[in-house]
């Protein structure tokens, strides 16, 4: 099996590079942010190519390839955990599919080739994305239009700012280290989405069902969920940019399948870390998901640009959606996640870059449970040998602490060790 992983994985990488050599001939889309280098920092796709002209469908084929080698070594109080080595990871590879369907009308779909978690290929998500309204009369709500933006789809939904500069599979180009966040507010719902931008002052509002996998089945859950963020982006002048975001996520019912923090189904960066022979690492293994039947959750995101020095931090505070009155001893319990990371760009065209990354997550289940406490540091740096290839190195250590985590395998446990990943985006 892993064979045939392998080898279509090589496959959808020579296809991917074929692709790439015809790069120039890639069109131009509008309200759309670019997978390659000067796609960085972009967050929300921006107000700015009502210019792009409309010439009919344009279809955008372009894909992304990883691949790390990993030198992670662990242990645990017990020394039970299980021996990994240096070695190559299976790589992973995404097929997307842009299409320019009117003006301001786009659609968007990824394709995950191969990942960790699945051996087959299967669609990991899409959506429409509306910027102009002009398919319904021209100049129709133009006024309203030249600040909205309307997304549908299944598709990962606008919770936060960290999603912006995560990994997506094998989508490696925007994240300058290779592990995405312990707790990482990522997955992929049903949505409805509005946007409006203006003066830099950012408002998204947003409601999913909450679920991963639809069905009508048996469907007792009648949940939904509603998230949305506001904030302020501005370039203050040529050398300074200051971004301030806080998003809010609640479940409205216990019934819905509250997938916030586990919602990422193509597997984690760091390999078979905390396992053991007998229960072996899962495939999001070095995460962590406070796995309640519903929740509420709030994200505070800074992020400074001054020249070449980058700022970005992450302020998250998740709690039980279960009051006492519905079920005590298992009602209450809240866990923080907090992350700060800080990046050196610099070269010609800022294409070295060094940097650290400090995240932590510490909480209870629930009010009666005992303290969990997981800490991860990363200090790397990468190259852009050109706009679409990026090579990085990191060094990765993380530890799981508190009385929470006694008499388990995850007692004294950490990993660490040097991890690194070669990763092409178009």
């Amino acid at each position: 099996m892993k064979t045939s992983i392998f080898f279509r994985s090589f496959i959808a990488a020579v296809l991917m590079l074929g692709v790439y050599m015809a790069q120039a001939q890639q069109p131009e889309l509008g309200y759309f942010r670019a997978n390659d280098q000067s796609g960085l920092n972009v967050f929300e796709t921006p107000k700015t190519d009502a210019d792009v002209p409309f010439e009919g469908v344009k279809v955008r084929v372009g894909g992304d390839f990883a691949l790390q080698f990993q030198g992670l070594s662990q242990t645990n109080s017990g020394d039970s955990l299980a021996k990994i080595g240096q070695n190559f990871n299976l790589p992973t590879a995404n097929l997307n599919l842009d299409v320019q369907l009117a003006k301001g009308v786009r659609m968007h779909m990824r394709t995950y080739l191969s990942s960790e978690h699945h051996n087959e290929t299967w669609v990991k998500g899409g959506y429409l994305q509306v910027d102009d309204l002009d398919f319904v009369s021209e100049g129709f709500l133009s006024g309203v239009m030249q600040y909205a933006t309307l997304r549908f789809g299944m598709d990962e939904i606008n919770y936060g700012d960290a999603h912006f500069r995560r990994s997506d599979n094998a989508r490696a180009i925007y994240n300058p280290f290779v592990g995405n966040y312990i707790m990482d507010a990522f997955t992929t719902e049903p949505f409805a989405e509005l946007t409006v931008q203006k003066d830099g002052i950012i408002v998204v509002a947003g409601a999913t069902n909450g679920r991963l996998n639809q069905s009508v089945i048996n469907n007792s859950d009648k949940g939904a969920v509603l998230y949305g963020k506001v904030g302020y982006d501005k370039q203050i002048d040529e050398d300074l940019r200051v971004r301030l975001t806080g998003s809010i996520y609640t479940s409205t019912e216990k019934s819905t399948r509250d997938n916030l923090y586990a919602g990422d189904r193509s597997g984690s960066r760091y390999y078979d870390v905390l396992g053991t022979d007998s229960n072996p690492a899962n495939f999001r293994a070095g995460r962590f998901n406070p796995s309640w039947a519903y929740r509420n959750s709030f994200m505070i995101n800074p992020f400074v640009q001054f020249q070449g020095l980058e700022v970005f931090g992450v302020f998250e505070v998740s709690s039980n959606g279960l009051k006492a009155a519905e079920a005590d001893p298992k009602s209450g319990g809240q866990y923080t996640h907090i992350a700060a990371e800080a990046l050196y760009r610099f070269g010609t065209s800022e294409q070295f870059y060094i940097g650290g990354r400090y995240n932590s997550v510490s909480g209870k289940d629930t009010d009666i449970a005992l303290t969990k406490e997981q800490t991860r540091i990363n200090v790397g740096g990468g190259w852009y040998l050109t706009p679409n290839v990026l090579t990085k190195i990191e060094y990765v250590k993380q530890s799981l602490e508190g009385p929470g985590y006694a008499n388990s395998y995850n007692e004294g446990a950490q990993f660490d060790g040097i991890v690194i990943e070669a990763t092409i985006g178009f």
